[in-house]
């Protein structure tokens, strides 16, 4: 790659992280701030980061709707969603749904 072409791609990529800060500034801050960590309504391996016992982050959750792993869902809609079995999603971590130790 020539000088040219580097300089070139190094400005593209800054010009796309200086619109993705101010698109996140436009919404009001962090686009994490608009969401909140539902426990409880993750498909299997479909989990964000930090499910409990038996798991160690982001996919690793090994039972649909796992109690103790969390999937990020717009903020205020976490305790208004239900899975199969009339469970509803939670805010805090559920004893239901675990994975047995082996």
């Amino acid at each position: 790659m020539n000088r040219l072409s580097t300089f070139a791609l190094a400005a593209s990529l800054t010009a796309a992280l200086g619109g993705t800060a101010i698109a996140q500034d436009s919404m009001g801050g962090d686009a994490m701030a608009a969401t909140e960590k539902c426990y409880g309504v993750a498909l299997a391996g479909a989990n964000d980061c930090a499910a409990g016992p038996g798991t160690t982050c982001a996919g690793t959750s090994t039972i649909d709707y796992q109690g103790n792993a969390w999937k990020a869902v717009p903020a205020g809609t976490c305790e208004t969603m239900s899975v199969e079995g009339d469970r509803m999603g939670s805010l805090e971590p559920l004893d239901r749904d675990l994975p047995t130790a082996s």
